[in-house]
């Protein structure tokens, strides 16, 4: 049994990326660093990556465009333990809701639980984000969709978007100021919309632009759309941001690989001259997005 790809992480402890790595019941994690060499060459077919921490009991092959990764068996058993499907609604954590900015206009509402921290924020490619209240699940699910409707913003918005538009970042006053001003609108709502077991936390925006190593990077100019057996990926990583790498690939220009692509593959490493050799698209060109991003 080899190793095999578990995805991207954003744990809280260090803030930085982590490609993580499942074989049989062993796990492990791998820090990544912006301007090192990254490659990896996909082997063989790529299989479910299993549901709950748990590998898919029928060792199923998936596509390899799905950034869902999962078996439809595997894929029912993990949203029955989702907060996203509302399946748990006696969860006793503390939970927190948020504003979350990807771009000029694109702002989304959602809530993470508390012991989380920002790494939810992190894993969906937040820009900027601000904490709005935090209280039990049910409170904070209703707060939830009292402010997407009230202020017109969804709970997701499709990743390629959110890709788009990352090379035409404006400045962080600027971005900033969007959050403000949707946070004020939402605080000016409490009387009609915020639950009374919802406490309200004050206002700070959380920049993550230098976390993902955003600002003088290049636009990218393709994304890998799927892997294939044998075909490799690699370049310089100079940024990562939500599940994407930014790879600097010489001729190829800036290629961005949604690590959830990665999952269930076994990947052997491969040298930064190995190039791109998988199907990729023009980025804002339709690559496959069915995650809950």
């Amino acid at each position: 049994m080899e190793w095999q790809c578990t995805g991207l992480r954003w744990p809280e402890a260090t803030g930085g990326p982590v490609l993580g790595w499942r074989k049989g019941a062993r796990v492990r994690g791998s820090a990544l660093g912006y301007g090192t060499e990254f490659g990896f060459r996909a082997a063989g077919r790529r299989q479910c990556s299993g549901a709950r921490g748990h590998a898919c009991p029928l060792g199923a092959v998936v596509p390899a465009h799905s950034t869902g990764g999962r078996c439809p068996e595997c894929g029912r058993l993990d949203r029955a333990h989702s907060v996203a499907a509302d399946t748990i609604p006696d969860d006793p954590r503390t939970y927190r809701v948020y504003l979350a900015w990807f771009g000029t206009g694109m702002v989304k509402v959602g809530i993470t639980a508390e012991e989380r921290g920002a790494a939810r924020l992190r894993e969906q490619g937040a820009v900027v984000f601000s904490w709005l209240g935090r209280g039990p699940l049910m409170a904070a699910r209703r707060a939830e969709e009292v402010l997407r409707a009230a202020l017109g913003v969804p709970d997701r918005i499709p990743y390629a978007r959110k890709r788009a538009v990352r090379a035409d970042l404006p400045e962080p006053a600027v971005r900033a100021a969007e959050v403000a001003e949707l946070y004020g609108k939402a605080v000016a709502l409490e009387g009609g919309g915020r639950p009374e077991a919802l406490e309200r936390l004050p206002f700070e925006a959380v920049d993550h632009a230098a976390v993902f190593g955003l600002g003088a990077v290049p636009r990218p100019s393709r994304a890998v759309t799927g892997l294939v057996d044998g075909g490799a990926v690699a370049g310089r990583l100079v940024a990562a941001a939500g599940p994407d790498l930014h790879l600097e690939t010489g001729a190829d220009g800036v290629v961005v690989v949604d690590t959830r692509l990665m999952t269930g593959w076994a990947l052997a490493a491969a040298g930064a001259g190995a190039g791109v050799s998988v199907p990729t698209a023009a980025v804002g060109g339709g690559a496959a997005q069915d995650g809950l991003f």
